[in-house]
């Protein structure tokens, strides 16, 4: 199992977690907000937008849920 996150993975998971913001903010949500409608962990979502964390499978479901969207908007942006 590898470790290190090669520069294009790091560029994704930063811009993942810019388009969590801008979907978060477009629904005038607090940070907090979404971490208590979805269930995570404080700070979570902190840590996703700011690209600290490579989030699971699982955290996108429940995003997704939270936001009211489907996954696959999660990932619409350009890298």
């Amino acid at each position: 199992m590898r470790n290190k996150l090669s520069r294009e993975e790091k560029l994704f998971i930063r811009d993942f977690g810019m388009n969590l913001k801008a979907l978060r903010e477009e629904r005038n949500l607090s940070q907090t907000k979404l971490e208590a409608i979805s269930g995570l962990s404080k700070n979570q979502v902190w840590r996703i937008e700011n690209g600290e964390v490579n989030t699971t499978i699982s955290n996108l479901v429940l995003l997704s849920s939270a936001l009211e969207i489907e996954i696959p908007e999660l990932f619409n942006f350009k890298s």
